[in-house]
């Protein structure tokens, strides 16, 4: 493995090759154009950072339906598109690739495993699940954060309020004991739903909705507690602390219930970093984050864009973070966009058709 990049030599290779390697068609126009004759006919649902490919004929050798799973370089905050980040499905698809094998046998996943298939790769072959309608999210911190669903949000509007006493999802909580980034009394989850504007629940309100059961909740709340203590550990010996992660789930062909989507990325989870003491590393009285929340802090105005200063910055704090939890140099496939994903969607296919 090559020395880890040096923050010179990140923010030479996002300025020499960060346009580029933004350049491409979307998944929906290759098959369109022929590009990729086997996804002919497929649906195509485009989302926030990913767009997904399924169709009736889409199904393993084995009868399993599959959906293909296409990143992009689009960053979303407050339930807006912000832009494109360069590197930042790369980076995000070696971050997914390396906790996933950490935690696997504990959360499953939905993705098929595909001989050849590089980490940066940009495209994942998963099975087609019955998702489940929650956002599965654990919090070990009071974390400031500006999005509506956070604790830290709810906690200020009831200190505002003068109580002494909060209820955030289905946890009893002494408004005067929390703090702003403090650690929470115990490791809580906290799920959301999973609707146009994410709401922050307690479970009784998930089952009465249909999100999941009683049992479904169980399973995923108790194979992601010990996930949680899997990925913190791990972090523990980079010098960083898991602080919350959200992950999503789904019920595949077999009837189990697994992993669906990222897990453990700088998108879905902030990690902080430690001193030698242990203690929170602070830069101007906040947290050292490598997360997406220091995305979230450059938007100042509801419909903003940020420009391209901004997005090679945020790119070089995500080269920077996968280079600190991976442990490993960043390694980028500087082929054109559009050839990588025909030929790694080509290799899937061959492999699980």
């Amino acid at each position: 493995m090559s020395p880890m990049l040096n923050e010179e030599a990140i923010r030479d290779l996002v300025a020499t090759h960060g346009g580029t390697v933004n350049e491409g068609r979307p998944i929906r126009q290759l098959i369109d154009e022929g590009e990729i004759p086997r996804l002919t006919g497929c649906t195509v649902l485009e989302g926030k950072v990913s767009d997904s490919v399924f169709g009736d004929n889409l199904k393993t050798s084995s009868g399993k339906p599959i959906r293909l799973m296409f990143r992009n370089n689009r960053i979303s905050t407050h339930d807006v598109n912000r832009g494109e980040i360069p590197f930042k499905d790369q980076v995000l698809a070696v971050n997914h690739d390396h906790m996933l094998q950490l935690v696997k046998p504990v959360l499953g996943t939905s993705q098929f495993e595909v001989e050849g298939l590089e980490p940066t790769s940009t495209v994942i072959p998963a099975e087609n699940l019955n998702l489940l309608q929650v956002e599965n999210v654990l919090r070990l911190y009071n974390a400031e954060s500006s999005t509506s669903t956070s604790l830290y949000q709810h906690w200020l509007a009831a200190r505002e309020e003068g109580q002494t006493t909060m209820d955030y999802a289905g946890h009893k909580l002494d408004v005067g004991a929390l703090e702003p980034n403090g650690r929470l009394p115990y490791l809580m989850d906290t799920p959301s739903t999973k609707e146009k504007v994410d709401r922050t629940t307690d479970v009784d309100y998930l089952i009465q909705a249909g999100a999941c059961t009683e049992h479904q909740y169980i399973q995923m709340r108790n194979a992601s507690l010990m996930a949680f203590g899997i990925v913190s550990q791990y972090l523990s010996q980079k010098g960083m602390v898991l602080v919350d992660t959200k992950t999503e789930h789904g019920i595949n062909a077999d009837g189990e219930i697994v992993s669906a989507d990222e897990l453990y990325t700088m998108d879905s989870s902030r990690f902080w970093r430690m001193d030698e003491s242990g203690a929170v590393m602070t830069r101007d009285s906040k947290p050292v984050s490598f997360s997406k929340e220091f995305a979230r802090g450059m938007v100042k105005e509801q419909g903003q864009q940020f420009t391209q200063e901004q997005a090679n910055e945020i790119a070089v704090r995500y080269i920077q973070g996968l280079q600190h939890l991976t442990g490993d140099a960043f390694e980028p496939d500087l082929r054109p966009r559009d050839q990588r994903i025909i030929e790694s969607t080509n290799l899937i296919l061959d492999t699980l058709l």
